[in-house]
């Protein structure tokens, strides 16, 4: 039997491609405007030989309510690159974080390259001094945030609910809540 959580996080490998609507919450309005503007990088944060496990201190994880040991997903469940699991289950509602590590993407590539999705709608997130990008199907249960935290490096932060017991919006703002924090312990760590 997979590790809890990983059904979850398999559907949400769906989501470059599917939509589906939560009954009685409403949907983010796609986006019709053009590619978005994302503001310069203030400086580089390699990625490379970061283990995501370790992109959030033992503080953050007391703030987020994570209560179980962070854990490393199978490389056969992984999207591009290392990914690690924060559960959050202690009471309802349940869900978890992923942080997953991607050393040979530019955030640019969901703009117009090989992640770009025209089901998926892309929004600047804001984590300040670093390009980033909320991705999401309107009317999913899901979204991530893309940090562009180097060339061709990205960190993405992502939340799987259990059940539909949060809107998308409220999901967009936890997922870069995370974002912001993997990259303060990025910044700290040499």
């Amino acid at each position: 039997m997979p590790p809890r959580g990983s059904a979850v996080f398999l559907a949400m490998l769906t989501l470059s491609g599917c939509t589906s609507s939560i009954g009685g919450v409403a949907a983010p309005a796609p986006s019709t405007s053009r590619t978005p503007e994302l503001p310069p990088r203030a400086k580089d944060l390699s990625l490379l030989g970061k283990d995501p496990c370790a992109l959030l201190t033992p503080a953050q994880l007391d703030q987020l309510g994570e209560n179980g040991a962070p854990r490393q997903l199978a490389e056969d469940v992984q999207r591009d690159g290392p990914t690690c699991a924060f559960d959050v289950d202690a009471r309802t509602p349940t869900y978890t974080y992923y942080l997953e590590t991607i050393p040979t993407a530019d955030i640019r590539d969901w703009l117009t390259g090989a992640h770009h999705r025209s089901s998926l709608v892309r929004e600047p997130a804001d984590v300040p001094g670093f390009p980033a990008l909320l991705n999401y199907a309107p009317g999913d249960e899901g979204c991530e945030t893309l940090v562009g935290v180097a060339d061709g490096q990205t960190l993405r932060a992502q939340v799987a609910p259990d059940d539909g017991s949060f809107p998308q919006w409220q999901l967009c703002d936890m997922a870069t809540t995370v974002a912001k924090m993997a990259v303060e312990t990025l910044e700290t760590v040499k």
